[in-house]
This record gives C-alpha cells, sequence and structure tokens, in this order.
C-alpha cells in the first residue's frame, strides 16, 4: 500500500509547490490553494520556502504558516505578586463573618461587592500608575460606600434598603470603569474597551470556576477514598479564597493574555445573538397569545425586567465584539433587529410600570424600575438608531460605539442614586 500512495502523495505535493511559485504574485490564488487543502499547501510551502525566502511575498506566508504558538504571559514578577496578594485580601475580606461573628446573611447582601470591586480598581489604578487626584474619587467612594451600606438600619422589609444593596454593585463597577479609563470619561475607545474587558472577564471566570469545580471534586473525591471527611475545611478555607480570587486572576490573566479569550467572544456572540433575536421574538408572540396580564402581576413584571437587562447585556457585548472585527451587514442587522425587539418590549414593560405608579401610588420599587426602565429604553433607542445609520451606510462603526460608551456614566449615577439617595428619600421603608 505505501509504495502505491507514496508516489501520488508526493506528485500531489509536487504539483502544490509548482501552483505556490507560478501564483506567488496572485494572493487570490494562493489563499484559495492553501484554504482547500491547508496541510498539503503548508508542506509544500515550506520545502521551497528556502528556494524562496527572499520574496517578500513568501516571507508574508511563512510569517502565518509558522508563527510560533504564543505561551502564556504571566507579566512582571511585581505584578504576579501583586494579584497574588490581592487575591488573598479578597479571600479575607469574604472571611470577615467568621473572625467577627456578623452574620453571613447581613454581610454577604451588603458587602458581596466589596469582595470583588475594591481589589480590581487598586489593580487598575497601580497598573495605570493613576495619578493622586485621579484615585480621590474612588478611594472615598468605597470607603464611604463602606460605611454608610453596613450602617443603613437593618430591616429585611425594606425595599430602598434592598434596592441600595442591588444597586451597589452597579455603582462600584461604574467606579471600577472609572479607573479602568484611568478618570478620561470622555475617551469613548477606553470606555469600548472597558466593556470588552467585561466580556472577557465573564468568560475566562467561567472557564477558571468551571476548572476550580473540576479541581474540587476530585480533590474531595479522593480523600473520601481514605475515609477523611474535608468538605467542611475545603468549603471554609480553600473554596472561599478560590471563588474570592477568580475576578482578580482572570483580569489579570485577560490583560495579559488577551489572546486567549480573543477567539472565543465572537464565536459567543455569533452564535447567541441569533439565538436571543429568535428567543425574544417567539417570547413576544407568545405574551400576545396567552394574555398574560404585566399589569397586575408585579412578580412577573420584575422577572421580565430583569429579563432585558440580560438582553441589553447581551446586545451590548455583542455590539463591541461586531465593532471590533467589523463584522457583515447581517451581523449588524441582526443586532438592530435585536435590540428593536428589547426597545419593544422594554416599551410593555413601561406602560406596566407606569400603570401600577398611577393606580398604586409612589413606592422605592417603582420609582428605581421606572427609572432604570427609561434608561434602557433611551440608550437601546440611541444605539438601534446608530446601527441603523451603519447598515444604510450613512455612518461608521464608530458611530455605535459612541452610542454604547455614551450611557456608561449615565448608569453609575443612577445606581448611585438608587444607592445612596433613594433610602433616605423614602425613610428607610
Amino acid at each position: 500500500m505505501n509504495t502505491i500512495n507514496q508516489p501520488t502523495t508526493q506528485l500531489e505535493i509536487n504539483t502544490m509547490k509548482a501552483a505556490i511559485l507560478e501564483n506567488m504574485h496572485q494572493p487570490s490564488i494562493l489563499e484559495k490553494s492553501y484554504r482547500e487543502n491547508k496541510a498539503m499547501f503548508t508542506q509544500a510551502f515550506n520545502n521551497i520556502y528556502p528556494e524562496i525566502q527572499e520574496n517578500p511575498t513568501a516571507q508574508i506566508w511563512n510569517a502565518r504558516l509558522n508563527y510560533p504558538q504564543e505561551e502564556i504571559n504571566w507579566g512582571k514578577s511585581s505584578e504576579l505578586i501583586f494579584v497574588i496578594i490581592a487575591a488573598f485580601i479578597s479571600g479575607l475580606i469574604a472571611k470577615i463573618p467568621a473572625f467577627t461573628g456578623i452574620k453571613m446573611d447581613f454581610f454577604l447582601v451588603r458587602n458581596i461587592s466589596f469582595v470583588v470591586f475594591p481589589m480590581l480598581i487598586i489593580y487598575f489604578s497601580w497598573k495605570q500608575k493613576l495619578a493622586i487626584n485621579t484615585l480621590l474619587f474612588p478611594s472615598l467612594a468605597i470607603l464611604l460606600l463602606v460605611f454608610y451600606i453596613n450602617f443603613l438600619p437593618n430591616k429585611g422589609s425594606s425595599d430602598s434598603i434592598v434596592l441600595a444593596c442591588i444597586h451597589l454593585p452597579f455603582f462600584l463597577w461604574a467606579i471600577t470603569g472609572y479607573s479602568f479609563v484611568g478618570g478620561k470619561l470622555h475617551d469613548v475607545d477606553k470606555k469600548i474597551n472597558f466593556l470588552r474587558y467585561n466580556g472577557e472577564l465573564v468568560v475566562m471566570s467561567a472557564i477558571i470556576m468551571l476548572s476550580g469545580f473540576v479541581f474540587s471534586a476530585m480533590t474531595i473525591g479522593l480523600f473520601s477514598l481514605l475515609g477523611i471527611s474535608i468538605e467542611t475545611f475545603y468549603a471554609n478555607y480553600v473554596a472561599i479564597w478560590g471563588i474570592s480570587a477568580i475576578p482578580i486572576v482572570a483580569t489579570y490573566l485577560v490583560q495579559n493574555n488577551p489572546q486567549l479569550v480573543n477567539k472565543i467572544s465572537p464565536i459567543i456572540a455569533k452564535l447567541f445573538t441569533p439565538l436571543v433575536f429568535l428567543t425574544l421574538l417567539i417570547f413576544l408572540f407568545t405574551l400576545l397569545y396567552t394574555g398574560k396580564n404585566l399589569y397586575n402581576d408585579r412578580d412577573f413584571l420584575l422577572l421580565f425586567n430583569a429579563l432585558l437587562i440580560g438582553v441589553l447585556a447581551i446586545i451590548i457585548f455583542s455590539v463591541t465584539e461586531a465593532t471590533k472585527n467589523n463584522r457583515s451587514n447581517f451581523t449588524l442587522f441582526i443586532l438592530f433587529g435585536l435590540s428593536t425587539l428589547t426597545i419593544i418590549s422594554n416599551g410593555i414593560a413601561l406602560s406596566a410600570i407606569a400603570f401600577r405608579l398611577f393606580e398604586f401610588g409612589i413606592t422605592a420599587n417603582r420609582m428605581a424600575v421606572l427609572g432604570g426602565n427609561l434608561l434602557i429604553f433611551s440608550h437601546l433607542i440611541l444605539v438601534a438608531h446608530a446601527l441603523l445609520l451603519v447598515i444604510r451606510r450613512k455612518a461608521a462603526l464608530q458611530k455605535v460605539d459612541y452610542a454604547i460608551a455614551l450611557f456608561i456614566p449615565i448608569y453609575g449615577i443612577w445606581a448611585a442614586i438608587v444607592t445612596i439617595i433613594m433610602p433616605l428619600l423614602f425613610n428607610f421603608k
């Protein structure tokens, strides 16, 4: 069999060699040959490269075909040490209830975001060597928020305090964005990069968490074979520090190795955007068909609003990926369609909120939901309009970036209002 196949294979390689040499100044033909049989093209090219290595086109193809696989970049040793210390401090913050006797439920509801965001803010501030005047705002904000949120009355039935705890992570997220852009709130590119970083952080964190889950199951299983139960110890010391460290470790990895998730994020965006579009379209038709009453079903309305926030996050993630990779009109059209459907859904939600506001009066919940929905509604209209202009070739893709980046500080301001002012406005009720 080998004596029969060898000449045929060699003949094909020789034919490919001849084709490469003949079409060295025909990029499209070379690309077509490469795509038809990448392995054979690479082998044939490497065989003849010593003969044509002075040719600029050949040099480009050589770099493309034989570029060494990049290893993980661990950054400078000082940065690695910084991240290890930051991860340890995050774990210490999470362990405060164990050290102080504070009830875990009370601590988690009010302080879970302080496990994550302060270390990220410090990391970006340190990495960019921010000036003292730029550091003043995030430093004072975190310090005041720690005291404010923990000294709010312990009223489990207070809607305004619950809302403050829910919106606190969004406010801290906005402060993290401030540190990320170095206080340059008018820099559109940096704000868009911050949003892309969020998408990359979610992907990397999910990978680390899944790997950690497998490692934990394996470790506990191995010790159980010896008749030793380590579940309690593992949960109290290993797991809590590991989970607390995930955001800062994931940030460190994606900042130093953007190539790790650069190929994953576009795939996720490309797969999920059409799926979310179809799901939302079917959901709206089903909503009309079933006659579900949003106006009187408070719990369904709250869940509906939470889903709309999720869809907005997907739109922003997908749009930032599309603008980065200069996607086709089809992708932009799908994003425009998804934005339009979400605007319709948001309009329905706004009408239900307005009805409940006029029918049952003003409460902290209704005011917070109304304000948040108006922001999302306005933002989506702006994004959809920018997408439409790009599709009609009346604007560049940067127009979409501008529309998205414009609202990032506004979301932060609204989160600050709900977190700080609303409990005082409603007398902690």
